[in-house]
C-alpha cells in the first residue's frame, strides 16, 4: 500500500496530537516536523525536526502539509504561502475572518494546482457539519451551540500573545439555564453569544508586566473577547502547572425544531462532544480530513475547500463496499 506522507508545520500541542494520530492510521506515515525553532532543541515523539526554511526544498516528499500554527497571526500568513507549495489541511477558527482567509487560500490553491482544506476541527468542523445538516432536517426551528466548560487552543493562544503574558488558558463555560431552555424546547432567543456563554482566563504575568493593561487587551479582543462576559484570573506558575496543565473541551450543537400538521410537533436534534484533550482530538480530525486532501488532489480536484465539500466516504479508511455494508 502506497502511503501518504505527511508534514507538520508547528510542534506545540496541536502538532504533538497529529504526530500521535500518525501512529493510528496505517494509511499514513510522518516525513517531518518543520518548526521556526532551533530543530536540535525540538524534541519529539518519534518525527525528525526541519527548520521552517527546508520546507520548500520537499515538496516532492509530501503529500499533504498538515498547520498546526495559531489562528491569530500564524495561519493567515503560513496559510497562503504554504498552499503554494503544498496540499494542506489546517484548523483556522477565527469564525468572522473565514469568508476572507477562504477567498485568500483558494486563489493560491487553485493557481498552484493543490488542494487545501480550512477550518477542519470541531468548530469550526464536525459542528459546522452537524448545524447545516440539522437546519436542512429541520427547516422550521432555531440551532444553537455551546462550548465548555474546556479548554480552548485557539484562544488560549490568542491570550498568550498579549504583550507581558508569559502563560494562558482560557475556558469557555456554557450557562446551565441557557441550555436547559434549548434542551426543554423553548426556543429562547438570545440576543448575542454572552447570553449563552463566558468565558475565564487563568493568566501567568511576566513580573514587570502591566496586569491592568493585560486584563484590557483580553477583555477588548476582537473576534475572541468582545462580546463575551470574561474574567480574568492572575495566577503563579506553580498553580498553573498544577492546575491546568490537562486539556478538556467539548460542546454540543441542537436544532429545536417543529414538524406535522400546524408545525405543533417537537424535535430536538443534538450533537455532543466530551473531550479529554482537545488537541489530541483535533488532530484526529485533521488526519481524516488529510486522507481526503489527498484523494481530491488525486483527482485533479484543486483549489480550497471546507467540511461542506467533503464526502464522508472521502475521510474514511473504508472501500464503498463496506461502508455500505458494515455502517449504512
Amino acid at each position: 500500500m502506497c502511503k501518504i506522507r505527511i508534514g507538520i508545520l508547528g510542534y506545540g500541542n496541536l502538532g504533538k496530537g497529529v504526530e500521535l494520530a500518525i501512529k493510528q492510521n496505517d494509511d499514513m506515515e510522518l516525513i517531518g516536523v518543520f518548526t521556526r525553532r532551533d530543530p536540535k532543541t525540538v524534541n519529539t515523539v518519534y518525527s525528525p525536526v526541519y527548520h521552517i526554511d527546508d520546507a520548500k526544498n520537499m515538496t516532492d516528499k509530501i503529500d499533504v502539509m498538515i498547520l498546526c500554527s495559531g489562528s491569530a497571526t500564524d495561519l493567515p500568513v503560513q496559510g497562503p504561502e504554504f498552499a503554494k507549495l503544498f496540499n494542506t489541511v489546517d484548523s483556522f477558527d477565527t469564525h468572522a475572518k473565514i469568508p476572507e482567509y477562504f477567498k485568500n487560500i483558494d486563489k493560491v490553491s487553485t493557481e498552484s494546482k493543490h488542494v487545501s482544506i480550512i477550518c477542519v476541527g470541531w468548530d469550526p468542523g464536525l459542528f459546522s457539519i452537524q448545524r447545516s445538516l440539522f437546519e436542512s432536517v429541520l427547516p422550521d426551528g432555531n440551532s444553537y451551540y455551546f462550548y465548555g466548560r474546556g479548554l480552548s487552543q485557539g484562544h488560549s493562544d490568542a491570550v498568550r500573545r498579549v504583550p507581558g503574558v508569559k502563560n494562558a488558558v482560557q475556558y469557555t463555560v456554557p450557562y446551565d439555564e441557557a441550555v436547559e431552555k434549548v434542551r426543554n424546547g423553548e426556543n429562547p432567543q438570545f440576543k448575542s453569544v454572552r447570553e449563552k456563554m463566558w468565558r475565564e482566563c487563568f493568566v501567568v504575568a511576566e513580573d514587570s508586566a502591566d496586569k491592568n493593561f493585560i486584563e484590557k487587551t483580553i477583555k477588548e479582543m476582537p473576534n475572541y473577547f468582545d462580546e463575551y462576559n470574561t474574567v480574568v484570573h492572575f495566577i503563579s506558575e506553580e498553580e498553573f502547572k498544577k492546575n491546568h496543565s490537562s486539556m478538556p473541551h467539548g460542546g454540543f450543537v441542537l436544532r429545536s425544531g417543529l414538524t406535522g400538521p400546524n408545525n405543533t410537533t417537537k424535535q430536538i436534534a443534538e450533537f455532543s462532544l466530551k473531550l479529554e484533550s482537545n488537541p489530541e482530538f483535533t488532530a484526529s480530525v485533521l488526519i481524516a480530513y488529510a486522507r481526503a486532501n489527498y484523494r481530491l488532489y488525486k483527482k485533479s480536484d484543486f483549489g480550497c475547500k471546507t467540511v461542506f465539500d467533503i464526502a464522508p466516504s472521502l475521510l474514511s479508511t473504508k472501500s464503498d463496499e463496506e461502508l455500505r455494508k458494515e455502517l449504512l
